[in-house]
């Protein structure tokens, strides 16, 4: 499992500004050299935005455009905020602040509280359940497991939309909110929850930022503050942005605009959290004079794999639909995706645990698969599976790897050892860093063969399995360095929650698996009522549910494997059909894939800060080519294919006499010139011609191939060979044969 972007771990830091920029494509170059004003990043998936984003910054604190201290990163997961400072960090950019909303705001928080408010900052909470628990009761509410939990989320969506209790069943209704008990009750819940928090002397994570907002609108003094430290901002995953988050980074703004933001309208899967990428579509509405730059180089997955995402998003509808991106592949083909049908979901699990031990059986590394579904209770039946086809898996979401046990106790004793290492017997016929650090993880229980089977054995033993690996990578890259070096490392790494690759097949829900990537993918339980989830019942919410989709596609590398069940239990009624967002795209099955809508090709767009912008889709590049569509099926074409803009398996609708003459006259003509006969057409430019039987000078000269020369010496007689006329040497012959 690793991030999206593949990459080596311990990259050779750029000697130069240059150097940051070298393998980056004309448009991640065009994002990281844009360091003046309002930058919008429309990037699809797989296409390097993370490497885009951390080469921007570091190419303007490494060419002295920008001072470290003065950027402001900002992620939404603890992962993320990791991956980019380490980058930066390879990259020669130390010292970035590169963190979530919601650390960037506490450590704000914490610094300003006591001159803003006086006295310490109120405690923070991890878990507002039993508070939660606590209001309810305090109302007279009984509230089993599954409905404190849907409450929670509730409260927390009031919070990041700013909504108070006094006005939650209004808004609620207003967004269509489908809730477990009545809006009335929770805005009860909803308002004794605060008055206990009060009470109690202690906030929540959502108090953060509105506290923070709170203060820097009250304080223009620590605005300023504020302001005056960070100079530019960075904003990745915009489309996930809550209205709580952009306030506070208005305010982090001020009247500035030096803002980079980084987004993709299609894989907005958080709505249900307050996210919107209103945000992002409106950035060019909000900022006139933006810079806009579309990322569709698709280098994670193969064109089968970008095929299929395309497919799933061409029937899209909403608006964040006019705005999707169609993505191109950059890597070598691949098989086609798998589709299976099973009778029952144990047989599922089944066929699918069975297929992944033969994929490792094969020489794929059981760390590069994974097995996504929709709801984290669907996890249980692969579990099972897996744990008795003798898989090792992991569970995505389960305890971070530096937090585990025995990560903890390997760390403490590698320290150690760092420190006393002479006087330490283990460390006696360790003669590298490798096999040092073997020698003290095999003090810990590790061996250098795996456990028989699976479970909390094997979990431990993947653990320090991961720690040897990332101790070998470490020693590649940094050969002179010691055990020491290497503690250094991992408390960095620790710090920042970048955890090493645990060798494991990764378990997922769909939500969880956004900004992760695997060579294997198995896409499980797409069938109606899972996908899109029963629940699921307004078209924003369905097509909510189809971008879970295209995010889940867009995890794959090379394989592909989607699959349903009939029946959820042996002997069930078979009553269940495949996902409705596969109709049209799997072998079988009926239904059009839309042509409509899409960004298109990749490429750069200026704003003006004179007059009013269009929002982000309408505006186009003058002279700005489209995208090349097959005229059949509607998918993005190859360059080998666009002379017949048609894919090549694909049914030609060539008029068949009408190419006879083509060709016939293409010999007399090329006789006559003393040249091959490709020199005058190709055999592809007189299909291309046959089919599309162009009736003018316009639609002759539109068809790749035709170009200015040949149309000037050829056009006449092709036009009329496709208006049935006969030309003079056609006549002569005929006469002839008379």
């Amino acid at each position: 499992m690793t991030a999206a972007t593949h990459s080596t771990l311990f990259p050779q830091v750029p000697r130069t500004a240059d150097e940051v920029l070298d393998g980056l494509d004309p448009e991640q170059r065009a994002v990281a050299t844009a360091l003046h004003g309002p930058v919008c990043v429309l990037a699809g998936a797989g296409t390097g935005k993370t490497r885009a984003l951390t080469h921007r910054i570091a190419y303007g604190v490494r060419a002295g455009i920008l001072q470290p201290a003065s950027v402001l990163a900002v992620t939404f997961t603890n992962r993320a905020a990791g991956e980019m400072r380490g980058r930066l960090r390879q990259l020669g950019a130390g010292g970035v602040q590169a963190r979530t909303f919601h650390s960037a705001a506490l450590r704000q928080l914490q610094f300003f509280w006591p001159k803003a408010v006086g006295g310490e900052l109120p405690r923070l909470i991890d878990r507002k359940i039993q508070f939660v628990s606590d209001a309810a009761a305090a109302c007279g509410v009984r509230l089993d497991r599954g409905e404190l939990r849907d409450v929670t989320g509730e409260i927390e969506w009031s919070k990041v939309t700013q909504t108070v209790p006094s006005d939650y069943a209004a808004a609620a209704h207003k967004a269509g909110r489908e809730t477990v008990r009545h809006p009335a009750e929770i805005a009860q819940i909803y308002a004794h929850y605060e008055t206990l928090k009060r009470d109690r002397s202690v906030i929540d994570f959502e108090d953060v930022l509105l506290l923070t907002v709170g203060i820097l609108q009250d304080r223009h003094d620590i605005a300023e503050q504020v302001r005056a430290q960070y100079q530019h901002f960075v904003v990745d995953e915009y489309q996930d942005v809550s209205p709580l988050q952009q306030r506070l980074l208005d305010l982090w703004l001020g009247d500035r605009d030096n803002v980079c933001v980084v987004g993709d309208a299609s894989q907005t899967i958080y709505s249900f959290t307050g996210a919107t990428p209103d945000h992002l579509l409106n950035f060019r509405t909000r900022h006139p004079g933006a810079t806009v730059v579309k990322l569709v180089r698709d280098y994670r997955s193969s064109p089968q794999v970008v095929h299929l995402a395309n497919g799933i998003l061409g029937r899209a509808a909403g608006r964040a639909a006019e705005h999707r991106l169609e993505l191109i592949s950059q890597r070598e083909s691949g098989p086609e995706p798998a589709y299976v049908e099973y009778a029952d979901e144990p047989a599922e699990a089944e066929g699918a645990a069975r297929r992944i031990r033969e994929l490792i059986a094969s020489g794929i590394s059981a760390g590069e698969i994974a097995i996504l579904f929709r709801t984290n209770s669907q996890s249980g039946i692969y579990e099972q599976a897996l744990a008795d086809a003798g898989v090792p898996y992991q569970l995505r979401g389960a305890e971070r790897f530096f937090e585990r046990d025995e990560v903890r106790k390997a760390h403490r004793r590698l320290r150690a050892a760092a420190r006393f290492g002479r006087n330490d017997t283990e460390l006696d016929d360790a003669v590298d860093l490798p096999s040092q650090v073997r020698a003290v993880l095999t003090g810990e229980g590790w061996t250098t063969e795996p456990p028989a089977g699976s479970g909390a054995v094997r979990d431990r033993w993947e653990s320090l399995a991961a720690l040897a690996r990332l101790a070998e990578e470490y020693a590649r890259a940094e050969p002179a360095a010691g055990l020491a070096d290497f503690v250094a490392e991992l408390d960095e790494r620790a710090n920042t929650q970048h955890a090493p690759t645990v060798e494991g097949v990764t378990l997922a829900s769909l939500h969880a698996a956004k900004g992760l990537e695997w060579d294997v993918v198995f896409l499980v339980g797409l069938a109606e009522g899972m996908m899109p989830i029963t629940y699921a019942k307004t078209e924003e919410q369905i097509e909510e549910e189809r971008r879970l989709l295209y995010v889940g596609v867009t995890r794959a590398r090379h394989h592909l494997s989607l699959s349903w069940a009939l029946s959820r239990s042996p002997g069930g009624r078979p009553n269940r059909r495949a996902s409705r967002f596969l109709d049209g795209l799997r072998p079988g099955s009926t239904g059009t894939v839309g042509r409509g809508g899409g960004g298109g090709r990749g490429g750069v767009e200026h704003g003006t800060r004179a007059g009013a912008a269009e929002p982000l889709g309408a505006v186009r590049r003058r002279g700005a080519r489209k995208v090349a569509r097959c005229r059949v099926c509607g998918r993005t074409l190859e360059a080998v294919e666009m002379k017949l803009m048609r894919c090549e398996d694909c049914p030609s609708d060539m008029d068949e006499g009408v190419y006879e003459r083509l060709v016939e006259w293409r010999a007399r003509t090329a006789a006559a010139l003393g040249q091959p006969a490709f020199c005058v057409f190709t055999d592809k430019t007189l299909i291309a011609i046959a089919e599309a039987a162009p009736e003018d000078e316009a639609e002759l000269s539109r068809i790749p191939g035709v170009g200015v020369r040949k149309f000037r010496a050829h056009g006449s007689d092709v036009l009329a060979i496709c208006a049935g006329q006969t030309l003079d040497d056609e006549s002569s012959e005929a006469d002839g044969e008379g």
